[in-house]
Protein backbone atom coordinates (compact mmCIF):
# COMPACT_ATOMS: atom_id res chain seq x y z
CA UNK A 1 0.00 0.00 0.00
CA UNK A 2 1.35 3.58 -0.68
CA UNK A 3 -0.47 5.65 1.94
CA UNK A 4 1.72 8.12 2.04
CA UNK A 5 4.65 6.90 -0.02
CA UNK A 6 7.92 5.37 -1.25
CA UNK A 7 11.36 1.20 3.35
CA UNK A 8 25.62 -0.76 27.37
CA UNK A 9 28.40 1.14 28.43
CA UNK A 10 31.77 -0.37 28.99
CA UNK A 11 33.63 -2.41 26.38
CA UNK A 12 32.28 -5.92 25.77
CA UNK A 13 29.20 -5.16 28.35
CA UNK A 14 25.40 -5.73 27.52
CA UNK A 15 23.03 -2.72 29.38
CA UNK A 16 20.70 -4.15 31.86
CA UNK A 17 17.11 -4.85 30.29
CA UNK A 18 14.18 -5.97 32.71
CA UNK A 19 12.42 -9.14 31.91
CA UNK A 20 9.94 -9.60 29.28
CA UNK A 21 6.36 -8.93 29.98
CA UNK A 22 4.39 -11.87 28.00
CA UNK A 23 0.78 -12.15 27.67
CA UNK A 24 -1.22 -15.56 27.08
CA UNK A 25 -4.07 -14.10 25.26
CA UNK A 26 -6.97 -16.38 25.53
CA UNK A 27 -10.35 -14.85 23.39
CA UNK A 28 -13.58 -15.61 25.04
CA UNK A 29 -15.63 -18.46 23.16
CA UNK A 30 -18.16 -16.30 20.40
CA UNK A 31 -21.77 -16.39 21.71
CA UNK A 32 -23.52 -17.84 18.63
CA UNK A 33 -24.61 -16.12 15.45
CA UNK A 34 -26.96 -13.89 14.54
CA UNK A 35 -28.34 -12.05 11.70
CA UNK A 36 -25.90 -9.16 11.04
CA UNK A 37 -27.19 -5.09 10.49
CA UNK A 38 -25.10 -2.30 9.25
CA UNK A 39 -23.80 0.39 11.93
CA UNK A 40 -22.55 3.96 11.06
CA UNK A 41 -18.96 4.80 11.51
CA UNK A 42 -17.60 4.40 14.40
CA UNK A 43 -20.71 3.22 15.65
CA UNK A 44 -20.89 1.50 19.36
CA UNK A 45 -21.84 -1.89 18.52
CA UNK A 46 -25.83 -2.76 19.38
CA UNK A 47 -26.17 -6.24 20.99
CA UNK A 48 -26.71 -8.19 18.01
CA UNK A 49 -24.03 -8.62 15.85
CA UNK A 50 -22.61 -5.68 13.05
CA UNK A 51 -20.20 -4.25 10.98
CA UNK A 52 -19.17 -0.53 12.11
CA UNK A 53 -16.38 1.25 10.68
CA UNK A 54 -13.55 3.32 12.47
CA UNK A 55 -11.01 5.99 10.92
CA UNK A 56 -8.68 5.98 13.80
CA UNK A 57 -7.15 3.49 16.83
CA UNK A 58 -8.44 6.70 19.05
CA UNK A 59 -11.71 6.15 18.20
CA UNK A 60 -11.48 2.05 19.38
CA UNK A 61 -13.69 1.08 22.37
CA UNK A 62 -12.36 -1.56 24.58
CA UNK A 63 -13.50 -4.98 22.50
CA UNK A 64 -11.80 -3.44 19.22
CA UNK A 65 -8.65 -2.95 21.51
CA UNK A 66 -8.71 -6.73 23.08
CA UNK A 67 -9.09 -7.78 19.07
CA UNK A 68 -6.18 -6.03 18.16
CA UNK A 69 -4.04 -7.50 21.59
CA UNK A 70 -4.90 -10.54 19.70
CA UNK A 71 -3.27 -9.72 16.32
CA UNK A 72 -0.35 -7.42 18.44
CA UNK A 73 0.36 -11.40 19.91
CA UNK A 74 0.90 -12.39 16.13
CA UNK A 75 3.03 -9.69 15.01
CA UNK A 76 3.83 -6.17 16.59
CA UNK A 77 2.47 -5.15 12.91
CA UNK A 78 -0.88 -5.90 13.87
CA UNK A 79 -1.73 -3.81 16.92
CA UNK A 80 -3.37 -0.80 17.33
CA UNK A 81 -0.10 1.24 18.88
CA UNK A 82 1.49 0.62 15.28
CA UNK A 83 -1.49 1.57 13.24
CA UNK A 84 -1.47 4.52 15.64
CA UNK A 85 1.73 6.04 14.75
CA UNK A 86 1.35 5.10 11.23
CA UNK A 87 -1.47 7.34 10.58
CA UNK A 88 0.29 9.69 13.25
CA UNK A 89 3.37 9.92 11.04
CA UNK A 90 2.10 8.69 7.61
CA UNK A 91 -0.85 9.30 6.62
CA UNK A 92 -1.97 12.53 5.48
CA UNK A 93 -5.67 14.14 6.09
CA UNK A 94 -7.44 13.63 2.91
CA UNK A 95 -6.18 9.84 3.08
CA UNK A 96 -9.76 7.50 3.20
CA UNK A 97 -8.45 4.95 5.88
CA UNK A 98 -10.87 2.87 7.03
CA UNK A 99 -10.99 0.32 10.16
CA UNK A 100 -13.88 -2.20 9.60
CA UNK A 101 -14.92 -4.16 12.48
CA UNK A 102 -17.42 -7.22 12.49
CA UNK A 103 -19.35 -7.99 15.62
CA UNK A 104 -21.22 -11.40 16.91
CA UNK A 105 -23.44 -10.27 19.79
CA UNK A 106 -21.25 -6.75 21.30
CA UNK A 107 -18.16 -8.68 20.83
CA UNK A 108 -15.80 -7.81 17.82
CA UNK A 109 -14.37 -10.84 16.28
CA UNK A 110 -13.06 -9.58 12.93
CA UNK A 111 -11.00 -6.03 11.72
CA UNK A 112 -9.68 -5.07 8.13
CA UNK A 113 -7.61 -2.07 8.26
CA UNK A 114 -7.42 -0.81 4.65
CA UNK A 115 -7.21 2.00 2.52
CA UNK A 116 -9.51 3.43 -0.66
CA UNK A 117 -8.48 5.00 -3.50
CA UNK A 118 -10.67 6.22 -5.98
CA UNK A 119 -10.12 6.03 -9.84
CA UNK A 120 -11.99 6.95 -12.82
CA UNK A 121 -14.01 3.39 -12.97
CA UNK A 122 -13.92 2.28 -9.15
CA UNK A 123 -12.54 2.29 -6.50
CA UNK A 124 -9.31 0.15 -5.34
CA UNK A 125 -9.08 -0.93 -1.85
CA UNK A 126 -5.40 -1.84 -0.29
CA UNK A 127 -3.79 -2.76 2.96
CA UNK A 128 -3.61 -0.28 5.51
CA UNK A 129 0.32 0.11 5.10
CA UNK A 130 3.41 0.81 2.82
CA UNK A 131 6.90 0.09 2.36
CA UNK A 132 7.14 0.78 6.03
CA UNK A 133 5.05 -2.65 6.31
CA UNK A 134 6.51 -5.72 6.73
CA UNK A 135 3.50 -8.24 7.86
CA UNK A 136 -0.32 -7.48 7.35
CA UNK A 137 -2.96 -9.78 8.11
CA UNK A 138 -6.79 -9.07 8.74
CA UNK A 139 -6.90 -9.75 13.23
CA UNK A 140 -9.62 -12.79 13.36
CA UNK A 141 -11.10 -14.11 16.88
CA UNK A 142 -9.72 -18.11 16.08
CA UNK A 143 -13.28 -19.02 15.79
CA UNK A 144 -14.24 -16.39 12.53
CA UNK A 145 -14.89 -18.75 9.10
CA UNK A 146 -14.98 -17.86 6.22
CA UNK A 147 -18.96 -17.38 6.54
CA UNK A 148 -18.66 -14.63 8.96
CA UNK A 149 -15.72 -12.88 7.72
CA UNK A 150 -17.42 -12.98 4.29
CA UNK A 151 -20.09 -10.68 5.67
CA UNK A 152 -16.98 -8.53 6.64
CA UNK A 153 -15.98 -8.09 2.63
CA UNK A 154 -19.21 -7.64 1.61
CA UNK A 155 -20.17 -4.41 4.17
CA UNK A 156 -16.35 -3.13 2.18
CA UNK A 157 -17.84 -3.86 -1.18
CA UNK A 158 -21.06 -1.87 -0.85
CA UNK A 159 -19.49 0.61 1.62
CA UNK A 160 -16.79 1.46 -0.87
CA UNK A 161 -19.06 0.80 -4.23
CA UNK A 162 -18.24 0.53 -6.71
CA UNK A 163 -15.47 -1.31 -5.60
CA UNK A 164 -13.61 -2.71 -8.01
CA UNK A 165 -10.41 -4.69 -6.65
CA UNK A 166 -8.84 -5.43 -3.15
CA UNK A 167 -5.20 -5.83 -2.99
CA UNK A 168 -4.44 -7.23 0.29
CA UNK A 169 -0.39 -7.80 1.76
CA UNK A 170 2.05 -9.06 2.82
CA UNK A 171 0.86 -11.70 4.56
CA UNK A 172 1.60 -15.46 6.17
CA UNK A 173 0.04 -17.72 3.65
CA UNK A 174 0.29 -20.51 6.11
CA UNK A 175 -1.72 -18.51 8.76
CA UNK A 176 -5.42 -19.78 9.27
CA UNK A 177 -6.69 -16.32 8.22
CA UNK A 178 -4.87 -16.27 5.04
CA UNK A 179 -6.93 -19.29 4.09
CA UNK A 180 -10.16 -17.62 5.50
CA UNK A 181 -9.94 -14.53 3.47
CA UNK A 182 -9.64 -16.44 0.34
CA UNK A 183 -12.63 -18.78 1.15
CA UNK A 184 -14.57 -15.80 2.45
CA UNK A 185 -13.90 -13.56 -1.07
CA UNK A 186 -15.37 -15.96 -2.95
CA UNK A 187 -18.18 -16.60 -0.46
CA UNK A 188 -19.14 -12.67 -1.23
CA UNK A 189 -18.74 -12.71 -4.91
CA UNK A 190 -15.48 -11.61 -5.06
CA UNK A 191 -12.67 -13.43 -7.42
CA UNK A 192 -9.23 -13.91 -5.20
CA UNK A 193 -5.95 -14.62 -6.97
CA UNK A 194 -2.89 -15.16 -4.50
CA UNK A 195 0.67 -13.57 -5.81
CA UNK A 196 4.23 -13.83 -4.40
CA UNK A 197 5.82 -11.17 -2.51
CA UNK A 198 9.19 -11.98 -0.84
CA UNK A 199 11.06 -14.28 0.45
CA UNK A 200 11.47 -14.02 4.53
CA UNK A 201 14.25 -15.76 6.62
CA UNK A 202 13.87 -16.56 10.24
CA UNK A 203 14.88 -18.37 13.29
CA UNK A 204 13.30 -20.58 14.68
CA UNK A 205 13.31 -23.06 17.87
CA UNK A 206 15.28 -21.73 21.10
CA UNK A 207 18.63 -22.21 21.92
CA UNK A 208 21.18 -21.23 24.12
CA UNK A 209 23.39 -18.58 22.69
CA UNK A 210 26.65 -20.97 22.63
CA UNK A 211 24.61 -23.33 20.58
CA UNK A 212 23.61 -20.70 18.21
CA UNK A 213 26.83 -19.43 17.77
CA UNK A 214 28.62 -23.61 16.53
CA UNK A 215 25.50 -23.52 14.60
CA UNK A 216 27.23 -20.41 12.32
CA UNK A 217 30.31 -20.54 10.13
CA UNK A 218 33.67 -20.57 11.66
CA UNK A 219 34.15 -17.61 9.11
CA UNK A 220 31.39 -15.79 10.65
CA UNK A 221 32.39 -16.71 14.42
CA UNK A 222 36.39 -15.92 13.60
CA UNK A 223 34.63 -12.17 12.36
CA UNK A 224 32.43 -11.59 15.69
CA UNK A 225 35.35 -12.71 18.02
CA UNK A 226 37.99 -10.55 15.72
CA UNK A 227 35.65 -7.27 15.47
CA UNK A 228 34.22 -7.51 19.11
CA UNK A 229 37.72 -7.43 19.96
CA UNK A 230 39.01 -4.53 17.66
CA UNK A 231 36.29 -2.32 19.19
CA UNK A 232 36.81 -2.92 22.38
CA UNK A 233 40.59 -2.15 22.31
CA UNK A 234 39.66 1.10 20.48
CA UNK A 235 37.60 2.18 23.00
CA UNK A 236 33.98 1.33 21.34
CA UNK A 237 31.13 0.03 23.37
CA UNK A 238 27.72 -1.04 22.59
CA UNK A 239 24.39 -0.11 24.44
CA UNK A 240 20.73 -1.49 24.47
CA UNK A 241 18.36 0.65 25.17
CA UNK A 242 14.77 -0.75 26.01
CA UNK A 243 13.33 1.39 28.97
CA UNK A 244 10.65 4.58 28.54
CA UNK A 245 13.50 6.70 29.59
CA UNK A 246 15.93 5.61 27.11
CA UNK A 247 13.75 6.52 24.86
CA UNK A 248 15.15 10.33 23.42
CA UNK A 249 18.71 8.68 23.40
CA UNK A 250 18.07 6.00 21.45
CA UNK A 251 16.13 7.98 18.94
CA UNK A 252 18.88 10.56 18.78
CA UNK A 253 21.96 7.84 18.22
CA UNK A 254 19.66 6.66 15.50
CA UNK A 255 18.57 9.33 13.67
CA UNK A 256 22.75 10.30 13.42
CA UNK A 257 23.98 6.76 12.67
CA UNK A 258 21.00 6.55 10.01
CA UNK A 259 21.70 10.06 8.21
CA UNK A 260 25.83 9.02 8.35
CA UNK A 261 25.03 6.10 5.94
CA UNK A 262 24.13 4.64 2.99
CA UNK A 263 20.71 5.17 3.35
CA UNK A 264 18.61 7.29 1.76
CA UNK A 265 16.90 10.28 4.03
CA UNK A 266 13.76 8.88 5.47
CA UNK A 267 10.45 10.12 3.34
CA UNK A 268 8.59 10.60 6.54
CA UNK A 269 11.07 11.92 9.00
CA UNK A 270 8.95 11.01 12.55
CA UNK A 271 7.89 7.32 11.49
CA UNK A 272 10.62 5.63 12.93
CA UNK A 273 11.33 8.59 15.78
CA UNK A 274 7.23 7.68 16.50
CA UNK A 275 8.06 3.94 16.50
CA UNK A 276 10.39 3.61 18.49
CA UNK A 277 8.88 6.00 21.33
CA UNK A 278 5.89 3.26 20.36
CA UNK A 279 7.89 0.20 21.28
CA UNK A 280 9.65 1.28 24.35
CA UNK A 281 6.25 2.81 25.68
CA UNK A 282 4.92 -1.29 25.47
CA UNK A 283 7.94 -2.67 26.06
CA UNK A 284 8.98 -4.19 22.68
CA UNK A 285 12.17 -2.11 22.49
CA UNK A 286 15.30 -3.29 22.06
CA UNK A 287 17.64 -0.65 20.32
CA UNK A 288 21.34 -1.17 20.03
CA UNK A 289 24.22 1.30 19.31
CA UNK A 290 27.54 0.72 18.83
CA UNK A 291 29.66 4.10 19.73
CA UNK A 292 33.44 4.80 19.05
CA UNK A 293 34.46 7.49 20.90
CA UNK A 294 31.20 9.04 22.03
CA UNK A 295 30.09 8.74 18.28
CA UNK A 296 27.17 6.30 17.70
CA UNK A 297 28.36 4.33 14.15
CA UNK A 298 25.67 1.95 14.02
CA UNK A 299 22.20 1.37 15.63
CA UNK A 300 19.37 -1.87 15.01
CA UNK A 301 16.19 -1.57 16.08
CA UNK A 302 14.34 -4.64 17.45
CA UNK A 303 11.39 -5.13 18.36
CA UNK A 304 10.73 -8.01 21.09
CA UNK A 305 7.54 -9.65 22.31
CA UNK A 306 5.62 -12.49 22.99
CA UNK A 307 8.95 -14.50 22.79
CA UNK A 308 9.46 -13.42 19.01
CA UNK A 309 11.89 -10.65 17.87
CA UNK A 310 11.98 -8.64 14.55
CA UNK A 311 14.78 -6.92 13.26
CA UNK A 312 12.79 -3.93 11.76
CA UNK A 313 15.49 -1.38 10.79
CA UNK A 314 19.61 -1.42 10.28
CA UNK A 315 22.07 0.86 9.95
CA UNK A 316 25.62 1.71 9.83
CA UNK A 317 28.16 4.64 9.20
CA UNK A 318 30.35 3.26 6.43
CA UNK A 319 33.21 5.61 7.58
CA UNK A 320 33.96 2.99 10.44
CA UNK A 321 33.13 -0.13 8.04
CA UNK A 322 36.48 -1.52 8.74
CA UNK A 323 35.28 -2.42 12.50
CA UNK A 324 31.90 -4.44 11.13
CA UNK A 325 29.93 -2.67 13.26
CA UNK A 326 26.68 -4.16 12.15
CA UNK A 327 27.77 -7.42 12.21
CA UNK A 328 29.23 -6.71 16.26
CA UNK A 329 26.11 -5.40 17.07
CA UNK A 330 24.10 -7.95 15.20
CA UNK A 331 25.47 -10.50 17.25
CA UNK A 332 24.99 -8.35 20.56
CA UNK A 333 21.62 -8.50 19.84
CA UNK A 334 21.32 -11.95 19.30
CA UNK A 335 22.20 -12.63 22.25
CA UNK A 336 20.60 -10.42 24.19
CA UNK A 337 16.99 -11.93 22.73
CA UNK A 338 18.20 -15.58 23.36
CA UNK A 339 19.75 -15.32 26.70
CA UNK A 340 17.51 -12.43 28.41
CA UNK A 341 13.90 -12.14 26.51
CA UNK A 342 13.94 -15.91 25.81
CA UNK A 343 12.51 -15.61 22.64
CA UNK A 344 11.49 -18.71 20.24
CA UNK A 345 11.86 -17.15 17.14
CA UNK A 346 13.56 -14.02 14.84
CA UNK A 347 12.46 -12.75 12.47
CA UNK A 348 14.74 -10.62 9.71
CA UNK A 349 11.46 -10.16 8.23
CA UNK A 350 12.11 -8.60 4.09
CA UNK A 351 14.29 -9.73 1.53
CA UNK A 352 16.27 -12.45 0.55
CA UNK A 353 19.65 -10.25 1.19
CA UNK A 354 23.03 -13.11 1.08
CA UNK A 355 23.82 -12.22 4.60
CA UNK A 356 20.54 -12.57 6.26
CA UNK A 357 21.23 -16.53 5.62
CA UNK A 358 24.33 -16.54 7.52
CA UNK A 359 22.70 -15.51 10.56
CA UNK A 360 18.77 -17.25 10.12
CA UNK A 361 18.19 -21.17 10.04
CA UNK A 362 14.99 -20.84 7.78
CA UNK A 363 13.70 -19.05 4.89
CA UNK A 364 9.55 -18.64 4.33
CA UNK A 365 7.55 -16.72 2.11
CA UNK A 366 5.22 -14.09 2.04
CA UNK A 367 2.39 -13.26 -0.41
CA UNK A 368 -0.24 -11.07 -0.99
CA UNK A 369 -3.90 -11.57 -2.14
CA UNK A 370 -5.78 -9.25 -5.15
CA UNK A 371 -9.63 -9.28 -5.28
CA UNK A 372 -11.27 -8.19 -8.23
CA UNK A 373 -15.20 -7.43 -8.07
CA UNK A 374 -16.92 -9.16 -11.15
CA UNK A 375 -19.64 -6.86 -10.75
CA UNK A 376 -17.29 -3.89 -11.93
CA UNK A 377 -15.50 -3.70 -15.55
CA UNK A 378 -12.00 -2.64 -13.85
CA UNK A 379 -12.53 -5.99 -12.05
CA UNK A 380 -14.05 -7.80 -14.35
CA UNK A 381 -11.24 -6.86 -17.06
CA UNK A 382 -8.92 -7.17 -13.95
CA UNK A 383 -9.89 -10.90 -13.22
CA UNK A 384 -9.62 -11.63 -16.49
CA UNK A 385 -6.23 -10.61 -17.11
CA UNK A 386 -5.04 -12.36 -14.22
CA UNK A 387 -6.68 -15.30 -15.66
CA UNK A 388 -4.91 -15.30 -19.28
CA UNK A 389 -1.53 -13.94 -17.23
CA UNK A 390 -1.46 -17.45 -15.27
CA UNK A 391 -2.86 -19.48 -17.29
CA UNK A 392 0.19 -18.13 -20.05
CA UNK A 393 2.68 -17.74 -17.87
CA UNK A 394 4.25 -21.74 -17.97
CA UNK A 395 4.35 -21.69 -21.65
CA UNK A 396 6.27 -18.76 -21.68
CA UNK A 397 8.57 -19.67 -18.70
CA UNK A 398 9.27 -22.60 -21.15
CA UNK A 399 10.21 -20.75 -23.81
CA UNK A 400 12.43 -18.50 -21.74
CA UNK A 401 14.52 -21.26 -20.84
CA UNK A 402 14.35 -22.84 -24.37
CA UNK A 403 15.84 -19.45 -25.40
CA UNK A 404 18.18 -19.71 -22.68
CA UNK A 405 19.65 -23.17 -23.70
CA UNK A 406 22.93 -23.28 -24.88
CA UNK A 407 22.86 -24.74 -28.88
CA UNK A 408 24.38 -28.10 -27.85
CA UNK A 409 24.87 -29.06 -31.76
CA UNK A 410 26.52 -26.19 -32.62
CA UNK A 411 28.88 -25.86 -29.20
CA UNK A 412 30.04 -29.62 -30.17
CA UNK A 413 30.59 -28.75 -33.83
CA UNK A 414 33.16 -25.72 -32.60
CA UNK A 415 36.27 -26.85 -33.31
Amino acid sequence: MSWGGVRPRGAGSIARIPSPRFIHLVPPPLQPASPLVDAPVGAASPASADVAVYRHPDEFPADVEALFALGEAVSCELGSGWYRNYLKTVAKPADELFFHVLRRRGQAIAVLPIGVKRGRFGRQVEALGNYYTAFYAPVLHPEVDAAAFAVLLADVKRRHAPMASMRLQPMDPQAPGFRVLVEAARAAGLLPFEFHCFGNWYLRNHVDWPTYLAQRTSKMRSNIKRMDKKLAQDGGTVEIYSEPVDGRRAVDAFQKVYSASWKNDEPYPHFMPGLIATCAERGWMRLGVVWLRGQPIAAQLWMVSHRKADIYKVAYDETFKDYSPGTVLTARLMQHVIERDGVEEVDYLIGDDGYKKLWMSDRRTRSGVVIYNPRTVMGALGALREIVGRALKPALQRLKAMRSTPNEAGADATP
